[in-house]
């Protein structure tokens, strides 16, 4: 009997989306994933081949890189921000549109522009990123690290700014913030083990799956 291909997904605004993609695939999870009541991590597919794990969407990458997973899926931001060297994206599954911006109190933002910035302070659950990003730019920031409720920082003196993904803003406006720059746009991608990929028959012609779907979809 042949062990089955892991397949990581991640909780939270990306799984609605990526949910139907799979489906196209011949991957639909077992009854008990949509048990609201479930504390299970993995389940069975219509696949025998294949069982999804449901986790947070930066241990998806966690999973991948380290193969305890093959195949996933997740927003490029968390590729971005790991850079794991054992992590092939073969496919952009032009879902999970969003982007990673900097954001500040109203107040602040009608007088300030980034363009003069030297030194900056930022919450974000993007250090490594946001570093990269700022120092470009020859801009040196010091980052703060959060795994969210970033909106409440710059109220709570914790830092000024804060870098985090932005879909409608209705967040950032509810908590009188307001976007000053934009880091990148972000997307959900398909993401193989390199390792798996080389060795694991099975994951190419998977791979070759959600290509066609993705292009079927974008020729539609």
């Amino acid at each position: 009997m042949s062990v089955p291909v892991i397949f990581a997904i991640p909780k939270g605004r990306i799984l609605d989306e990526a949910l139907p993609i799979l489906a196209e695939a011949g991957i639909v999870p077992d009854d008990d994933f949509h048990n609201e009541r479930s504390r299970a991590l993995r389940f069975g597919t219509s696949n025998p081949d294949i069982d999804i794990i449901r986790v947070r969407a930066f241990d998806v990458a966690t999973f991948v890189a380290h193969g305890a997973a093959q195949i996933g899926i997740v927003g490029s931001d968390v590729l971005e921000e790991y850079r794991y060297s054992e992590i092939y994206a073969p496919v952009d599954l032009g879902i999970g549109h969003c982007r990673l911006s900097v954001a500040e109190p109203a107040d602040l933002a009608a007088d300030d522009d980034p363009r003069e910035w030297s030194h900056v302070r930022i919450a974000t659950k993007y250090p490594n990123f946001t570093r990269r990003h700022f120092e470009a730019k020859g801009v040196q920031a010091e980052c703060v690290k959060l795994n969210g409720a970033m909106e409440i920082a710059p109220k709570l003196g914790l830092a000024k700014r804060i870098v985090d993904l932005v879909s409608t803003g209705g967040t950032l406006k509810a908590n009188n913030l307001v976007e000053v720059e934009m880091l990148c746009e972000v997307t959900s991608r398909l993401i193989v083990n390199r390792a798996a990929f080389k060795t694991k028959p099975e994951i190419v012609p998977l791979v070759d799956e959600f290509r066609e779907i993705v292009s079927a979809r974008d020729a539609a």
